[in-house]
């Protein structure tokens, strides 16, 4: 009769053991979703921005019309990326990041602009903007390594596969200055 409690004990343990693996991995797929909810909002607060900056520069650069619609253009791409192909929303942030940094640079012909008020302000906050994007990014990314990592390793790559645990992807922006190697000059 003890063997019948004792079989009961070890499949007791074992739902426990399952039960415990399955949670574990919702628990992960729910941290990737708010890392993912997180780095929405930051692009979110970079894409509201941008139009304050644009219409802030057209008024002392005029003529750096082109630029300006290229910046417009990116934006309007990256916003219309969405939440949708990570892939193609990263490329889409990578071509705004770019135009941004053409404006900013043109924007240094301009000391005028450069010593306007509201330009330094926005010019500011989307700097404080890219770092929380940053950060947000960073945030997600480790969650997804976490995620990956436990729906990959046995056991529990069994239970990923049965309750369908997709694999989620890293979102990298590529930010080539960052890639760049440093120029020394003596």
């Amino acid at each position: 009769m003890w063997w019948i409690w004792l079989i009961l004990l070890i499949l007791l343990a074992l739902v426990g053991w399952v039960i415990g693996m399955f949670n574990g991995l919702v628990v992960l797929k729910n941290r990737v979703n708010e890392a993912a909810s997180d780095v929405d909002v930051q692009l979110k607060r970079r894409h509201d921005l941008i139009p304050n900056l644009v219409s802030t520069v057209q008024g002392y650069a005029a003529h750096e019309r082109e630029l300006l619609e290229r910046v417009t253009q990116a934006r309007s791409n990256a916003v219309a990326a969405g939440s949708g192909d990570l892939q193609k929303r990263a490329e889409a942030e990578n071509m705004l990041t770019s135009a941004l940094r053409s404006l900013f640079a043109v924007v240094e012909n301009y000391p005028e602009l450069k010593a306007n008020q509201n330009f330094l302000a926005l010019q500011e906050e989307l700097a404080d903007t890219e770092n929380k994007i940053m950060a947000a990014r960073r945030f997600y990314n480790t969650n997804v390594r976490d995620y990956n990592t436990r729906r990959e390793i046995f056991p529990a790559s069994v239970m990923a596969g049965m309750f369908n645990f997709t694999r989620r992807e890293q979102f990298e922006l590529q930010d080539l200055k960052e890639r760049e190697l440093p120029e020394v000059k003596f």
